[in-house]
């Protein structure tokens, strides 16, 4: 076995992607979703992209106070959620979702202020709508938010969905 120099051995590694974002919520079970002023029509989560050496819960932070307006400490982590890579040529994305906390219809009408070149609206959502709005990989992983919320726990999922033995 050849060992090599550490730039060279982490060169030869797999390339991962990071991203973060929060979960707000009302008492209502309603979770605001945003609608992107570019892409394919879904729905999502606030949140994005982690920057080079940035911790998934400072990204969420971060990208709350871009796209939404507001500067928040994120609370628990509530899924992680691994998602495979992509035919587009995107690599495997490790993705971080922390409780945003409660923001009610009146709050987020009086404080939040959309990223106009990143968000065309707001929404906060019922559970039954977000198998419609988002993507089946994002409702999936909301409904897995949700339930994390409810129970106190946090959920690891592959593509939204929680890994069966098959999976492993």
């Amino acid at each position: 076995m050849t060992h090599l120099p550490p730039a060279e051995y982490y060169g030869t590694l797999p390339k991962h992607i990071g991203g973060a974002g929060a979960i707000l919520h009302d008492p209502h079970g309603r979770i605001l979703l945003v609608e992107p002023a570019y892409g394919d029509g879904h729905w999502e989560i606030p949140g994005g992209a982690m920057d080079e050496g940035e911790y998934p819960w400072d990204t969420a932070r971060r990208e709350v106070k871009e796209e939404l307006g507001l500067d928040l400490l994120p609370g628990r982590l509530l899924v992680v959620d691994r998602v495979p890579p992509q035919p587009d040529g995107r690599p495997a994305l490790a993705n971080h979702l922390f409780d945003g906390g409660t923001l009610t219809r009146a709050d987020a009408e009086r404080h939040l202020h959309l990223a106009d070149d990143e968000l065309s609206s707001w929404h906060l959502a019922e559970p039954a709508e977000w198998d419609r709005l988002m993507a089946p990989h994002m409702a999936r992983r909301l409904h897995a938010c949700a339930h994390a919320l409810a129970t106190g726990t946090t959920a690891y999922l592959h593509h939204g969905n929680t890994p069966t033995p098959d999976d492993r």
